[in-house]
């Protein structure tokens, strides 16, 4: 698949912008999820801004609790992700999102996914 280089969804509607539920602090979680694979890649914060630049430009932009600012996933490492689905839950305060993952994984720790450990005994 070839990055989208346009929107995801342009017929995202207001009302369905308007029906996501926000927390105290204005963020939402943001799952992605690999399109090939299907493993979760990571768990991450939205706020309006940055939901709406993910659907306008077809790339993951997050909000960063640490740093206070729009983070647009791969700006640094070049492990970019593209939209290719985007979902809201049934109370409409979780958000999925089903990307193309470019370079070598989604975690910081240079693993593929973030959820690389479990708990219990090693196997």
């Amino acid at each position: 698949m070839r990055p989208m280089t346009t929107g995801v969804r342009t017929d995202v509607t207001p009302e369905q912008l308007a029906a996501v539920r926000f927390d105290a602090n204005g963020l939402v979680p943001a799952i992605a999820q690999d399109v090939a694979t299907k493993d979760v890649l990571m768990m991450a914060w939205m706020n309006a801004e940055t939901l709406q630049m993910t659907l306008a430009e077809g790339r993951m932009v997050y909000w960063s609790r640490s740093r206070e600012e729009v983070w647009r996933k791969g700006d640094t490492s070049g492990d970019r992700q593209f939209v290719r689905e985007a979902y809201y839950d049934c109370d409409a305060d979780a958000l999925l999102f089903i990307v193309e993952q470019e370079g070598n994984g989604a975690c910081h720790t240079g693993e593929f996914s973030c959820f690389y450990r479990r708990f219990g005994a090693s196997s």
